[in-house]
């Protein structure tokens, strides 16, 4: 195999080259970055102070992607992981990296995103929080089934193929979730279940759908299947529920689309708890197949925590929580309130909030499914008194006549959690020219080993 070196830069780049290169930085996806022949490129697996080998795996215009084959001299922030496939999965790109670097790199990323808008120059941005957990602090997982009945594979697609890296024991997720995945291999090959191939449409077993309720160690389990099964399926679960005792729920969904959507249309609960509870902060959560519910409640519950501080509630406000979801928040902050009102698109989520609600004893909230911008001039045209604005968008960020709307309202304060530095950084302007200061934001680590990002903002009314 021919190296650059050996071609004294004199031929372009292709496919398959390796290369020696020195690695100054990490990109917003924790890849390394480096320059070889005055071209930027991207280095899956290596860290900033590294020099490694790397094969290259993609030539474009401007950019060149490679993966490291070998760490020539190593940096000082590496550590050695007990992943086994942390060549072969980017799903956690930080993993070999110090979890105090990996924390300062995380507030640098924010710093950056941030601190580039005009009027956000000099909002203070604290410290990271640290997850409680750095390991086994995934509660659930969504993997793809693969291979044959009798040497099955479980876990997720490499990026940008349909290869499977098994992942049966990653070190991200709970225990409870290793466990289940070993017996559900186990079973699969006893059962002869047959495994579902997407170029053929053939099989059965499709994906694998994995929660756990973490103070109460019970889990759900969720087998996606191709059609319904009388047979298989429930053989499999018996099998795994003897295997795993502490599973309180199985259910098998219904997915015969042709795309990559995990879950399809139909549930079928196989047990006689139909829901699991979680608790968080000492509020309860029924969890259902559909529900929405944090990945990581250690961190999960400092976010709540922090958007309550913030708040600052002293019993008389009307708090108003834009993408409520089940209601976590509005739960967090019905305690303080005088009411609290939560709007969510999705219909399902908001049922779930109402019953989340109830099963809390909790009569100060309500709960409407709608679209957030309409709701909003709603909310206006009747001169509603609103305090306090929760903001939680997906990672898109809010769209501005959202946000114009909120600022009509003129509430006292609002508080933004945001997954994205980027878009929060866009719409905390937008803000800004609406009126309103960002004072402080809050990085919480969500997902530690990924570089991934929680944020939790607090705006005054200027």
């Amino acid at each position: 195999m021919k190296t650059i070196a050996d071609k004294h830069n004199s031929a372009p780049f292709k496919k398959g080259d390796t290369i020696d290169i020195d690695i100054s930085a990490l990109d917003s996806e924790g890849n390394g970055i480096g320059i070889a022949d005055r071209r930027q490129v991207r280095v899956v697996g290596a860290l900033p102070g590294e020099k490694v080998k790397a094969k290259i795996s993609h030539v474009g215009t401007n950019k060149i992607s490679a993966q490291t084959v070998r760490i020539i001299s190593p940096s000082a922030m590496r550590i050695n992981s007990s992943c086994r496939v942390t060549k072969e999965c980017d799903g956690c790109s930080l993993i070999n990296m110090q979890y105090s670097a990996e924390l300062t790199w995380k507030h640098e990323q924010v710093a950056n995103r941030i601190h580039c808008h005009t009027d956000l120059v000099d909002t203070t941005i604290l410290p990271v929080i640290a997850s409680p957990q750095e390991l086994n602090y995934r509660n659930s997982a969504k993997l793809v089934v693969g291979g044959r009945y009798n040497a099955p594979l479980i876990g997720i697609y490499k990026r940008g193929s349909h290869d499977i890296v098994d992942i049966s024991a990653c070190p991200l997720h709970h225990p409870l979730i290793n466990r289940i995945v070993a017996a559900v291999k186990t079973g699969i090959v006893k059962g002869r279940v047959p495994v579902f191939h997407p170029r053929s449409g053939e099989g059965l077993l499709r994906y694998l759908v994995v929660r756990v309720a973490e103070q109460e160690n019970r889990a759900m389990v969720i087998f996606v299947v191709a059609n319904r099964s009388y047979n298989e399926i429930h053989h499999l679960a018996a099998f795994v529920a003897k295997e795993v005792p502490e599973i309180a729920v199985m259910a098998q969904n219904i997915n015969q689309s042709a795309g990559n959507v995990i879950l399809g249309d139909k549930d079928i609960i196989i047990t006689k708890e139909k829901s699991l509870l979680a608790t968080l902060n000492g509020i309860r959560f029924l969890v259902s197949p559909r529900s929405f519910f944090q990945i990581n409640s250690g961190s999960a519950a400092i976010i709540y925590r922090k958007v309550v501080e913030f708040a600052a509630l002293s019993g008389g406000e009307t708090v108003l929580d834009l993408y409520c979801g089940s209601g976590a928040i509005s739960l967090h902050l019905s305690k303080k309130a005088a009411s609290v009102l939560g709007i969510e698109v999705v219909e399902e989520a908001v049922q779930d909030a109402a019953t989340n609600a109830k099963l809390n004893r909790t009569n100060n909230c309500a709960f409407i499914a709608g679209d957030a911008a309409k709701l909003l001039h709603k909310l206006k045209s009747e001169q509603a008194d609103i305090d306090v604005v929760i903001l939680n968008p997906p990672r898109k960020g809010c769209e501005a006549s959202v946000l114009k709307h909120v600022a009509a309202l003129a509430p006292q304060k609002i508080i933004y959690v945001s997954c994205s530095p980027e878009t929060l950084g866009r719409d905390l302007q937008l803000l800004s020219e609406l009126g309103y200061k960002t004072s402080q934001i809050q990085p919480v680590d969500l997902f530690p080993h990924t570089p991934h990002i929680e944020n939790v903002a607090l705006l005054t009314s200027k």
